[in-house]
């Protein structure tokens, strides 16, 4: 079988499941899909440093595959999966202005991920450290208005490093095995005083995995996976002034390119999927935050369907 790897990503980063087996077509590494939603735009303490810890838990027991139709595996398997993933984050926000007025940061993520798969044809690498994620970015200030913030937005050039624990043998894996480019644009508009837009748009590019598992039973020297888009977005009011705000939060990946297998493009492997669900945030102070998230799944293609739930805590020294 290919390898169906998990890789994380955050500032963003990430789960999905990426790789594939004989009939399977996952090749995209796992990116931000839910970990980030509402306030997006910009820090929400000013300049310093922040941490922030993830904990997200994603579950599937259909996996889709050409057209949305459901997966067939030999022998009639029907694998359900369980992922257990933890982010830890650490960025530092300048007070220093280095291009148009954006002030200069840096985003780095340490993910670790563990499975629990229930299958008779997949198998799973063990627990261990995912690929790390780093990004230079410039943050802009708020545009004011006469009633407070009108918008902030930040550019990061994030990048997905092939560190993480990886066996081309394993269908799933902590790590993807290949280098990406996944730079975004997120930003935070205030549509009113106490109702806020959010979005972050990625495009994820991806080099080759030099050292892939089988592909359709037979071995390949080279498997580099297709160009996406993939966004979050989410829009919140808030019911508790400076405490709570609730809303609606999602996300959307769609594969743009076919993959390469050995340097040629093979169609029919194009992913994509539509997360949405309920969402609220916690503002203990302005040095301290709480994010939770759920999401259900829909519209998959050549990727799992599931549903998952994302817990977040940031802090501001």
């Amino acid at each position: 079988m290919k390898r169906l790897s998990i890789a994380i990503l955050v500032c963003g980063v990430l789960v999905g499941l990426c790789g594939a087996g004989a009939a399977l077509a996952y090749d995209l590494p796992s990116v931000n899909l839910g970990f980030t939603s509402f306030m997006d735009g910009g820090p929400p303490a000013g300049p310093g440093f922040y941490f922030a810890e993830y904990g997200q838990f994603y579950t599937a027991d259909r996996f889709a595959g050409r057209g949305g139709s459901r997966l067939l595996l030999p022998g009639g398997d029907k694998p359900k999966l369980d992922a257990f993933i933890s982010l830890s984050q650490v960025i530092y926000q300048s007070d220093q202005p280095l291009l148009l007025g954006g002030k200069w940061a840096v985003d780095v993520i340490l993910p670790v991920v563990g499975f629990d798969l229930d299958s008779n044809v997949l198998t799973k690498n063990g627990a261990g450290i995912g690929d790390l994620l780093i990004g230079p970015y410039l943050q802009w200030g708020p545009i004011m208005g006469a009633n407070g913030p009108i918008f902030m937005h930040r550019i990061e050039l994030q990048c997905i490093t092939p560190t993480g624990r990886y066996n081309r043998n394993d269908s799933l894996n902590p790590g993807s095995n290949f280098f990406s480019f996944d730079p975004y644009w997120a930003g935070t508009v205030f549509l009113m005083p106490r109702w806020t837009a959010d979005w972050r748009v990625h495009y994820l590019w991806n080099d080759q995995n030099d050292d892939p598992g089988l592909v359709d039973g037979k071995k390949v020297k080279t498997l580099q996976a297709g160009q996406a888009v993939h966004l979050n977005f989410s829009s919140s009011y808030e019911v508790l002034p400076k405490q709570l705000q609730v809303g609606l939060n999602g996300y959307y990946l769609k594969q743009v390119t076919d993959t390469e297998i050995d340097g040629q493009n093979v169609g029919g492997r194009r992913e994509q999927v539509l997360g949405l669900g309920p969402g609220a945030v916690w503002h203990f102070s302005q040095n301290d935050h709480l994010f939770l998230n759920v999401y259900f799944e829909m519209a998959a293609e050549n990727r799992p369907e599931g549903e998952r739930v994302n817990i977040r805590y940031v802090h501001h020294f």
